[in-house]
């Protein structure tokens, strides 16, 4: 829930100086925890306006984005 917190306030930082939130995403066990934790910070959080997000996925193996093995295939099915 922390990890949580402390991205949607970044966001809203950035947002408010900037107009966007820019976020690299891991794979691993971060999936999980951001998929449970981030949703209610999000709706706690005023001004992190996640439409303003910028998200980029790492991912060191080499198979497709739409393959649930990817980074961005985990976030797609959590």
């Amino acid at each position: 829930a922390a990890l949580a917190r402390l991205v949607t306030e970044a966001a809203a930082e950035a947002v408010a100086s900037s107009g966007r939130f820019t976020l690299g995403l891991s794979g691993g066990s971060l999936v999980a925890l951001l998929a449970r934790e981030l949703p209610p910070a999000l709706s706690a959080a005023a001004g992190a306006e996640p439409s303003r997000w910028l998200v980029a996925f790492c991912d060191e193996r080499l198979v497709p984005p739409e393959d649930p093995e990817s980074t961005g295939g985990a976030y797609r099915v959590s």
